[in-house]
Protein backbone atom coordinates (compact mmCIF):
# COMPACT_ATOMS: atom_id res chain seq x y z
CA UNK A 1 0.00 0.00 0.00
CA UNK A 2 1.70 3.40 -1.00
CA UNK A 3 2.29 5.87 1.36
CA UNK A 4 -0.24 9.31 2.11
CA UNK A 5 2.72 11.41 2.74
CA UNK A 6 5.50 11.81 -0.25
CA UNK A 7 8.59 13.64 0.50
CA UNK A 8 9.78 15.29 -2.44
CA UNK A 9 13.26 15.58 -3.02
CA UNK A 10 14.79 18.38 -5.89
CA UNK A 11 18.50 18.45 -6.14
CA UNK A 12 20.50 20.64 -8.71
CA UNK A 13 23.11 18.40 -11.06
CA UNK A 14 25.86 19.18 -8.26
CA UNK A 15 23.59 17.62 -5.42
CA UNK A 16 23.15 20.98 -3.92
CA UNK A 17 19.73 20.90 -2.62
CA UNK A 18 16.47 22.61 -4.29
CA UNK A 19 13.94 22.02 -2.79
CA UNK A 20 12.17 19.37 -0.32
CA UNK A 21 8.40 19.23 1.26
CA UNK A 22 5.89 16.66 2.30
CA UNK A 23 2.82 16.33 -0.37
CA UNK A 24 -0.30 14.03 0.19
CA UNK A 25 -0.44 11.74 -2.42
CA UNK A 26 -3.56 12.32 -4.10
CA UNK A 27 -3.82 9.26 -7.25
CA UNK A 28 -1.88 7.66 -9.59
CA UNK A 29 -2.63 6.96 -13.38
CA UNK A 30 -1.29 6.29 -16.78
CA UNK A 31 0.37 10.23 -16.58
CA UNK A 32 1.75 9.54 -13.04
CA UNK A 33 1.52 10.16 -9.79
CA UNK A 34 -0.54 13.01 -8.52
CA UNK A 35 0.33 14.92 -5.23
CA UNK A 36 -1.52 17.73 -3.18
CA UNK A 37 0.52 20.41 -1.35
CA UNK A 38 -1.62 22.71 1.13
CA UNK A 39 -1.10 26.37 1.76
CA UNK A 40 0.62 26.64 5.66
CA UNK A 41 2.74 23.40 4.36
CA UNK A 42 6.43 23.61 5.73
CA UNK A 43 9.64 23.26 3.19
CA UNK A 44 12.99 24.30 2.13
CA UNK A 45 14.03 26.47 -0.73
CA UNK A 46 17.66 26.56 -1.22
CA UNK A 47 18.72 25.06 2.24
CA UNK A 48 16.63 27.70 3.84
CA UNK A 49 13.49 26.49 5.36
CA UNK A 50 9.97 28.17 3.65
CA UNK A 51 5.93 27.74 4.50
CA UNK A 52 4.52 27.27 1.19
CA UNK A 53 2.03 29.87 1.02
CA UNK A 54 -0.19 29.20 -2.10
CA UNK A 55 -1.12 25.50 -2.53
CA UNK A 56 -0.40 23.23 -5.79
CA UNK A 57 -0.54 19.86 -7.52
CA UNK A 58 2.59 18.28 -8.60
CA UNK A 59 2.56 15.80 -11.37
CA UNK A 60 5.68 13.74 -11.27
CA UNK A 61 5.58 11.22 -14.49
CA UNK A 62 6.27 7.79 -14.42
CA UNK A 63 8.89 8.22 -17.07
CA UNK A 64 9.57 11.93 -18.57
CA UNK A 65 11.79 14.96 -18.04
CA UNK A 66 9.65 17.11 -16.54
CA UNK A 67 7.15 17.57 -13.74
CA UNK A 68 4.42 19.55 -13.69
CA UNK A 69 2.86 22.14 -11.05
CA UNK A 70 -0.43 23.28 -11.27
CA UNK A 71 -1.30 26.34 -9.55
CA UNK A 72 -4.61 28.20 -8.23
CA UNK A 73 -5.22 32.20 -8.30
CA UNK A 74 -3.40 34.40 -7.36
CA UNK A 75 -0.23 32.56 -8.34
CA UNK A 76 0.26 33.93 -11.94
CA UNK A 77 1.72 30.95 -13.28
CA UNK A 78 -0.96 28.74 -14.20
CA UNK A 79 1.13 26.09 -14.81
CA UNK A 80 4.87 25.64 -13.96
CA UNK A 81 7.17 22.94 -15.53
CA UNK A 82 10.32 21.97 -14.18
CA UNK A 83 12.79 20.04 -16.49
CA UNK A 84 13.95 17.82 -14.38
CA UNK A 85 15.58 14.05 -14.37
CA UNK A 86 13.25 11.13 -14.32
CA UNK A 87 12.22 10.32 -10.84
CA UNK A 88 13.38 7.73 -8.77
CA UNK A 89 11.32 6.35 -6.39
CA UNK A 90 12.93 5.11 -2.89
CA UNK A 91 9.97 2.63 -1.52
CA UNK A 92 6.36 4.27 -2.33
CA UNK A 93 7.14 7.34 0.39
CA UNK A 94 10.05 9.55 -1.20
CA UNK A 95 10.77 10.70 -4.78
CA UNK A 96 14.22 11.83 -5.92
CA UNK A 97 14.17 14.53 -8.80
CA UNK A 98 17.56 16.09 -10.25
CA UNK A 99 16.24 20.26 -11.54
CA UNK A 100 17.93 21.10 -14.40
CA UNK A 101 16.73 24.33 -14.91
CA UNK A 102 14.76 25.14 -17.64
CA UNK A 103 11.32 25.91 -17.00
CA UNK A 104 8.07 25.75 -19.23
CA UNK A 105 5.34 27.89 -17.76
CA UNK A 106 2.11 29.19 -18.85
CA UNK A 107 0.82 32.05 -18.32
CA UNK A 108 -3.15 32.56 -16.53
CA UNK A 109 -4.25 35.73 -17.90
CA UNK A 110 -2.50 35.83 -21.09
CA UNK A 111 -2.13 32.29 -22.08
CA UNK A 112 1.06 33.09 -22.95
CA UNK A 113 3.62 30.20 -23.05
CA UNK A 114 7.50 31.24 -21.97
CA UNK A 115 10.32 29.04 -21.94
CA UNK A 116 12.62 30.05 -18.83
CA UNK A 117 16.17 29.84 -17.24
CA UNK A 118 17.75 28.95 -20.60
CA UNK A 119 20.77 30.85 -19.27
CA UNK A 120 20.95 29.03 -16.55
CA UNK A 121 20.91 25.61 -17.85
CA UNK A 122 23.86 26.94 -20.47
CA UNK A 123 26.27 28.15 -16.91
CA UNK A 124 25.42 24.65 -15.51
CA UNK A 125 25.78 22.68 -18.70
CA UNK A 126 29.44 23.30 -17.96
CA UNK A 127 30.05 24.52 -14.68
CA UNK A 128 28.43 20.35 -13.66
CA UNK A 129 29.44 19.00 -16.79
CA UNK A 130 26.14 17.14 -18.48
CA UNK A 131 26.54 14.88 -20.03
CA UNK A 132 25.11 15.28 -24.05
CA UNK A 133 22.19 12.50 -22.96
CA UNK A 134 20.74 14.84 -20.38
CA UNK A 135 21.31 18.28 -22.32
CA UNK A 136 19.57 16.46 -25.07
CA UNK A 137 16.42 15.26 -23.14
CA UNK A 138 16.22 18.01 -21.21
CA UNK A 139 16.25 20.19 -24.56
CA UNK A 140 13.63 17.49 -26.00
CA UNK A 141 11.44 17.98 -23.23
CA UNK A 142 11.44 21.57 -23.27
CA UNK A 143 10.19 22.06 -26.83
CA UNK A 144 7.41 18.76 -25.87
CA UNK A 145 6.25 20.82 -23.00
CA UNK A 146 6.34 23.88 -24.79
CA UNK A 147 3.60 23.05 -27.66
CA UNK A 148 1.59 20.96 -25.12
CA UNK A 149 1.01 23.99 -22.67
CA UNK A 150 -0.06 25.81 -25.56
CA UNK A 151 -2.38 23.47 -27.53
CA UNK A 152 -4.87 21.67 -25.05
CA UNK A 153 -2.89 18.87 -24.70
CA UNK A 154 -3.83 16.96 -21.72
CA UNK A 155 -3.36 16.49 -18.24
CA UNK A 156 -2.46 20.86 -19.10
CA UNK A 157 -5.99 21.73 -20.39
CA UNK A 158 -8.44 20.63 -17.58
CA UNK A 159 -7.60 17.36 -15.92
CA UNK A 160 -5.59 18.45 -13.34
CA UNK A 161 -8.32 20.67 -11.85
CA UNK A 162 -10.26 17.52 -9.84
CA UNK A 163 -6.46 17.41 -8.37
CA UNK A 164 -6.25 21.26 -7.93
CA UNK A 165 -9.89 21.46 -5.92
CA UNK A 166 -8.63 18.97 -3.33
CA UNK A 167 -6.00 21.51 -1.89
CA UNK A 168 -7.32 24.40 -2.29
Amino acid sequence: MPSDVVRVIYRKYDGSAHRDYPARRLTEDDLGVWLGVTAGTKSVYHGRPSVEQIPFVLLVPHHAWWTGMFNPPPRTSEVYCDIASPARWENDDTVHLIDLDLDVVRRRATGAVELRDEDEFAEHRVRFGYPEEVVTEAEAAARWLFGALGDGTEPFATSYRKWLALVV
